[in-house]
């Protein structure tokens, strides 16, 4: 990375805590030389435009806020630090009382960077029309309000999978492994991988439960059956409408998110078993 010059903070501006540690590391930059610029995390359009010439960026918030922060940074390159106040944190490699000793350890080099790999979903309508997103963690293909199962056509490069009757079918990163299609009972799959994993949500007579797929296969899935539609959501974080016939198709992307790891910090396994104790069982 080079000389820490500028750092952007990227948070959620109505939580008084992220609030409080934007006021102390504009403290420690101001200290350091090091400028400062700071974003609310669903201004994607201010970020983007802030990333040039910008050497790091620091999430202040949970997975949400960084889930958020990371669709803006895109292609940036930039490398990201996560700073905890959620509870859970999967994301975030540095809790909010060791901010200002994290920063001193990144100016003196004390760090290395990990990769995560990144996948988009091509959504295609009835009609022909599509739109891509970029994500981190998954694509959920979901049954709408009512509660009736729907059927979802698993494709892998052109091979049919499944054809699932469940509640939805997630296809999820080794990032977002530890997320909903853990909950659906996915394996957690090591976060440095260039996989994803396709696991049904509540599959009914199901024979196949979660698969993983390698990152040059396109995952296609197609909603066959549903009685008022479905819902495709990006991350948790942007909830589009699906019809029957329509699919959405994921494919790796070729840049990672960069993350930015300090010297010192808990190895994945470890903060696996720490954060599923936080967790409300």
């Amino acid at each position: 990375m080079g000389e820490l010059r500028r750092i952007g903070f990227s948070l959620n501006p109505d939580n008084d805590a992220a609030r409080e540690t934007l006021t102390r590391a504009e403290s420690w930059c101001s200290g350091h030389g090091v400028e400062a610029w700071s974003s609310p995390a669903d201004d994607a359009e201010q970020i983007r435009a802030a990333c040039t010439g910008t050497d790091l960026i620091c999430v202040l918030g949970g997975d949400g806020t960084f889930l958020r922060t990371a669709r803006a940074i895109g292609d940036s390159e930039v490398p990201a630090l996560g700073v905890n106040l959620g509870r859970v944190g999967f994301l975030a490699k540095v809790e909010t009382a060791d901010l200002e000793r994290t920063l001193d350890q990144v100016v003196d080099g004390q760090y290395s960077i990990e990769e995560r790999f990144r996948i988009s979903a091509t959504v295609i309508r009835a009609d022909g029309t599509s739109e891509t997103h970029a994500c981190l963690n998954e694509v959920v293909v979901t049954r709408g309000s009512r509660v009736r199962m729907i059927q979802v056509e698993v494709e892998v490069s052109g091979s049919h999978l499944a054809t699932y009757v469940a509640d939805g079918v997630v296809v999820a990163t080794p990032t977002g492994s530890t997320a909903y299609s853990f909950s659906a009972g996915g394996a957690v799959l090591d976060p440095r991988l260039r996989n994803v994993i396709i696991t049904p949500v509540a599959g009914y007579l199901s024979p196949l439960h979660s698969v993983v797929a390698g990152e040059r296969h396109v995952v296609r899935l197609t909603l066959r059956e549903s009685h008022e539609g479905a819902i495709i959501s990006i991350d948790g974080q942007n909830d589009l409408p699906m019809r029957c016939g329509e699919r959405v198709e994921v494919r790796a992307l070729p840049i990672p998110l960069r993350l930015l790891e300090p010297e010192g910090s808990t190895p994945f396994y470890e903060l696996l078993r720490t954060k599923a104790s936080l967790l409300p069982y």
